[in-house]
């Protein structure tokens, strides 16, 4: 291929960097003012002189979190919800997605069983009903409960059948022809070609376990069951001091260390960091492949 060289292509190609790195830094600066605010003392974080650089460095926030129980407990509790979570999201994705991959002539009521899976993404019965539900379930104050209230991620199951869609269908019929059953074929031929996919429905799972707090403060009524984005939540969220009573004022004010409350959101997103440079070179090849409809 032939690159052009004129003077607008050049111009046109320095815009381009200057316009990703703007946008690189405006993901990246946020994360560095929580970590500046981090690593600041107390006094001048609270008084708004923390910048982008930190003032009066110290580890004190991180030497204080190292006795936090509180912290360590639901620290814990995600990383439980996120293995938990993650795995029955991949086993349901493969289940829905290896079957519904097929034809109607192969799969009877398929076509049903699509629009199900499509009306259910777009409309829900709404918060209480599946509140009740899980309750019914008795799934209250329970890992299961995080874990299971988004068991069917929809759209990576539909992401997965269109992957496995567009697969050679001489594959499965060479398999046949060979004695292969529905499951040798999956766990033998389909997942493993599947797995750019794959990687990338479960960095989704992983980060909506990690991220989501709304269930926990919901089906959790015991702050000691709260997964690390409700605690975490719960210290930065504005509280009207008015509807308070003087021993909620008292306990607000020991928890609101602006400096403290920014080392456990930095530390919160270091695992998700870390990870999402192993599956990234998944993401993109497995959203293309798995968006495209034959």
């Amino acid at each position: 291929m032939v690159r052009e060289t004129s003077i607008g292509s050049k111009v046109f190609d320095l815009f381009l960097i200057v316009l990703l790195v703007g946008i690189a830094l405006l993901c990246v600066l946020p994360l560095w003012y929580t970590l500046a605010m981090s690593l600041s003392d107390n006094a001048a974080a609270s008084s708004g002189q923390v910048s982008f650089w930190p003032v009066g460095f110290n580890l004190n926030s991180y030497h204080e979190i190292m006795g936090d129980s509180k912290f360590f407990n639901s620290f814990w509790i995600s990383i439980q919800r996120v293995v938990l979570g993650s795995s029955v999201n991949f086993v349901v994705i493969v289940l829905l997605g290896y079957p519904l991959s097929k034809n109607a002539k192969d799969l009877p009521f398929r076509n049903v069983l699509m629009w199900i899976l499509v009306f259910s993404m777009l409309f829900n019965g709404g918060l209480i009903p599946w509140y009740q539900t899980v309750k019914s379930l008795g799934l209250i104050n329970n890992i299961w409960g995080l874990v299971l209230g988004n068991s069917v991620p929809i759209f990576s199951v539909i992401l997965v059948i269109n992957y496995f869609r567009n697969l050679p269908k001489e594959l499965e019929e060479a398999a046949l022809v060979d004695g292969a059953g529905p499951w040798y074929m999956l766990v033998k031929i389909f997942i493993p070609l599947a797995v750019p996919v794959l990687a990338t429905v479960t960095l989704f799972s992983i980060v909506y376990h990690w991220n989501e707090f709304f269930n926990g403060l919901v089906l959790m009524s015991n702050a000691d069951h709260y997964p690390l984005q409700t605690y975490i939540q719960q210290l930065v969220v504005i509280v009207d001091a008015n509807t308070m009573t003087a021993e909620q004022i008292q306990k607000m004010s020991e928890l609101s260390n602006q400096t403290l409350n920014s080392a456990k959101i930095f530390i919160a997103m270091i695992p998700v960091l870390v990870i999402y440079p192993f599956l990234q070179r998944f993401f993109i090849h497995g959203i293309t492949l798995g968006s495209v409809k034959e």
